[in-house]
């Protein structure tokens, strides 16, 4: 968003109007608050337009029409009222803690932003595992509100955060906070650190296993990893997210899973222990 001010200069008693333009000043909490959903969306439009790439699916086209018992288009609009819940509730927090001062924070430097990246990452997968297991084991939390996300038992990319505006405050929103306030980072970082979260929220529900995907390669909760928590037969397992699968070692809850490809093209997702 640009202003246009006019400068007016008097020059030998004639005025000329210059226009000068003038950025719209927009705080780094707004961005950090619009920047991850136009990114969800960006992520996950390039997973549409890379078409079905049955070869690299890890459930075949007819197993998601058959087992996912919402459509797409009800995704869509679940999806964004969940964003619009967010918002709003972001906005709120904003108008109560926000300051007059104008101080814009200076950026650490870089070995700082890593270790809040870090501090940030582990906070929000310790969040995210115990509220996440909570809402399976809570049996009128499950029926009520996470169940809502896994009527998608074949997940896809802007399936991800298809959940109940509930579930997004308390895992997502409070998740969020947490993670930023716990790490010290500047809203700045903040901007970049969520922004990543998201993009890797979307690759975990994606439902491809792509070759030289860089998420795959360094983090070993991936898309594979997230569909074995979304078969039927996965809900007591697997419940880190998005970023490591420690607690799940540490708590007994981790399922590891073999990679096969099936007959008609593309890989199914196999878990290699027994399941109770």
């Amino acid at each position: 968003m640009e202003s246009i001010i006019f400068d007016r200069r008097m020059t030998n008693c004639s005025s000329n109007l210059t226009p000068t333009v003038m950025p719209f000043p927009v705080s780094d909490e707004l961005l950090g608050t619009f920047v991850p959903i136009a990114v969800y969306w960006i992520y996950s439009g390039i997973y549409v337009m890379l078409g079905d790439l049955n070869q690299y699916r890890l459930h075949t086209k007819a197993e998601e029409d058959k087992k996912n018992v919402v459509s797409k288009r009800t995704v869509v609009k679940g999806v964004l009222i969940q964003q619009a819940f967010q918002i709003a509730v972001s906005l709120l927090l904003f108008t109560f803690m926000s300051g007059d001062s104008g101080v814009v924070l200076l950026q650490p430097s870089l070995p700082v932003i890593v270790l809040q990246f870090m501090v940030a990452m582990v906070v929000m997968d310790t969040w995210q595992y115990f509220m996440h297991r909570f809402m399976h084991i809570n049996k009128f939390l499950y029926k009520h509100i996470h169940s809502k996300h896994h009527t998608l038992v074949v997940p896809y990319a802007f399936g991800a955060l298809y959940n109940h505006p509930l579930e997004g405050l308390i895992l997502d929103t409070i998740g969020g906070a947490l993670s930023f306030l716990i790490s010290g980072m500047t809203p700045r970082t903040a901007i970049f650190f969520f922004s990543f979260a998201t993009i890797k929220t979307v690759d975990d529900h994606c439902g491809l296993w792509l070759p030289g995907n860089l998420l795959h390669v360094f983090f070993n909760n991936n898309s594979a990893y997230h569909d074995i928590h979304h078969q039927l037969y996965g809900t007591k397992y697997n419940f880190s997210q998005p970023f490591f699968i420690t607690w799940d070692k540490i708590l007994g809850t981790h399922m590891p899973f073999s990679l096969e490809k099936r007959k008609e093209g593309g890989f199914e997702a196999r878990p290699i222990k027994k399941i109770n």
